[in-house]
């Protein structure tokens, strides 16, 4: 059976979400993908509950790599290197996607292009009352149902239009630039492979921008897909946020735009 594209899902101890969102993979209206998980050193748990789901989907791959702490961009490239398909679609593992979430990733993409889509935060309360039912009914990616259970109002919730109309509007109109973000973006592999994957000496906090950074050095334009690639947003904790990491990052990100750098010498294949 073709597949038409990977998607890779990055993920860290959080076994519990994960299990949602492969749950939204396993119904979606395009089920001709690769799944190949990133997982950043995370524990039995996860591991369990990939193995639950193997036999839902024509390919489900569990690339892993030993705690060693924050080390996403790493597994990443792993992933990227385990990846069957021409076409690779990255998002995280808090991230349920809606069912016609791959198909809107396949049906815009382009060549020389990277696609950029946002997605729709829940706060920790409608987070958890989520469950596979919500999931498999689309429930929680019905407006009317979020609002039942406590969301606010906010011009935010147009991201879950599905008014074609309405949503090609809200595309052209927004101010928000396209830009590699992890949680919802795609792109060639073999343009990714060109600028190296993802700089590994990068931590948390702008380390998805960067590569994203690189592609458009190399003339890959970015395309604005953020209201029609829709996935929500679990909340969760960071605990591995910290001013630091952030300095380096942005030191890093500096440089690649000052140089118009369109390959790090620290990806997939290090020099």
């Amino acid at each position: 059976m073709y597949m038409f594209a990977s998607v890779i899902i990055s993920t860290y101890n959080s076994p519990e979400w994960l299990e949602k969102v492969l749950i939204g993979y396993a119904v979606q209206s395009n089920p001709d993908i690769e799944i190949v998980i990133a997982d950043d050193g995370s524990e039995e748990a996860t591991k369990e509950v990939i193995d639950r789901y193997k036999s839902q989907f024509r390919s489900l791959k569990h690339v892993w790599h030993e705690d060693m702490g924050f080390r996403k961009c790493e597994i990443l490239n792993k992933a990227i290197l385990a990846s069957t398909t021409d076409y690779l679609i990255f998002t995280d593992g808090d991230c349920i996607p809606r069912k016609d979430f791959v198909q809107a990733h396949i049906d815009h993409r382009k060549e020389n292009c990277f696609l950029s889509g946002g997605y729709f935060k829940l706060p920790m309360s409608i987070s958890q009352l989520i469950n596979p039912e919500d999931i498999i009914r689309q429930n929680c990616f019905s407006l009317r149902w979020l609002k039942d259970r406590g969301l606010a109002h906010s011009f935010k919730n147009n991201k879950l239009s599905k008014n074609n109309m309405w949503v090609d509007l809200l595309n052209r109109i927004t101010t928000t630039n396209p830009t590699w973000n992890g949680h919802n973006a795609s792109g060639w592999k073999k343009d990714i492979v060109a600028v190296n994957g993802f700089d590994e000496r990068m931590k948390y906090g702008g380390e998805d921008r960067e590569l994203g950074e690189r592609l458009e050095n190399a003339g890959i334009k970015g395309l604005q897909i953020r209201y029609k690639a829709i996935c929500i947003h679990l909340d969760h904790s960071r605990g591995y946020a910290n001013e630091k990491d952030w300095k380096i990052n942005n030191q890093i990100r500096q440089e690649t735009k000052q140089n118009r750098a369109k390959r790090t010498s620290f990806g997939i294949v290090k020099s």
